[in-house]
């Protein structure tokens, strides 16, 4: 069988060639991991250790911020490490892991976006029924459904990009192996890999924004219909924080990946993948809480428990 394939090892360019540049942005990129790590994981710990947030809506929170912590864990730790030491050798199998779980974690925040819009339809539209509606037997089926369809679609995008000739050029400008600036590399004909894979992540981000956009027509006309002045300001209260996650989220993604890799540039790039790998993780914890009373009263009440 012949190998399709002579590289087995690529070189990570990373953020900057300047040296200048590389321990301001060490600092800054260390802090934002640090606030993403203590931010996610401690939401997490708030859901588990409150059990006024045992509802499905903190249940997908929860899930939220473990994928959030994730995704940004696979990316993180190596731009930082390569502000450090500069150019990174990345063997060929560590490469195609890193594309993967990436690429997994972040296709799962896709589902589970779609699926806190069902759960927030439900709670606005359906609130007599609510409960009845997001069991805790849906509520598992669509997180696990979520994860499943994810991992599936993280090995086609992997499997798509690996199975490309890659031949004596092997450095990627970029901070990690990401499918557009990978796939660039490749010596044999990636057109019809290309196509696919877009017509494929089309297919799933698209999916997701339908059934978000069909959730929030609904909400919106529920709204519209409700006399009180206060149930208006919970039911746009209920839905902010998700809308505020989910216009940051689709728009970094649509902006890198529904499009061929030959119209990237690679600066524009390393910029908007700085903000949805590394920003956006650490901003979803501070959206849900700083606009939740609930988080707020629960982790108040856990610090005055300690005093």
């Amino acid at each position: 069988m012949e190998n399709r394939t002579e590289v087995t090892e690529f070189l990570l360019l990373g953020l900057t060639d300047d040296p200048r540049l590389r321990v301001p942005l060490f600092v800054t990129f260390l802090l934002i991991y640090t606030l993403t790590v203590v931010g996610n994981l401690g939401m997490i710990l708030l859901i588990l250790l409150d059990p006024r947030l045992h509802t499905p809506m903190y249940f997908f929170l929860g899930n939220l911020s473990l994928v959030d912590f994730c995704y940004s864990s696979a990316v993180t730790p190596t731009a930082v490490a390569g502000l450090l030491i500069g150019n990174q050798v990345i063997s060929y199998n560590a490469c195609a892991a890193q594309m993967f779980f990436f690429t997994a974690f972040a296709t799962v925040e896709n589902y589970l976006l779609a699926s806190m819009a069902y759960d927030r339809y439900a709670a606005v539209c359906k609130p007599l029924h609510y409960t009845s509606i997001m069991t805790t037997k849906v509520c598992a089926g669509l997180i696990i459904g979520c994860y499943v369809c994810a991992f599936l679609s993280a090995s086609f995008y992997t499997g798509d990009t690996f199975s490309l000739s890659f031949c004596t050029f092997n450095a990627i400008h970029h901070f990690f192996c990401d499918i557009p600036v990978v796939m660039a590399l490749s010596c044999s004909d990636r057109y019809v890999n290309e196509l696919v894979l877009i017509d494929v992540a089309s297919f799933v981000i698209l999916l997701a924004l339908l059934i978000i956009l069909i959730s929030y027509i609904l909400i919106f006309i529920s709204i519209l219909k409700m006399h009180s002045g206060a149930g208006h300001r919970k039911a746009l209260s209920t839905c902010a924080s998700h809308f505020t996650a989910v216009s940051i989220f689709y728009g970094t993604t649509i902006f890198m990946y529904l499009q061929p890799t030959s119209s990237h540039s690679m600066d524009t790039d390393k910029i908007a993948s700085v903000f949805y790998t590394m920003v956006i993780p650490m901003l979803n914890p501070m959206v849900y809480s700083l606009r939740n009373k609930e988080v707020k009263s629960a982790f108040l009440k856990i610090i005055l428990e300690k005093k």
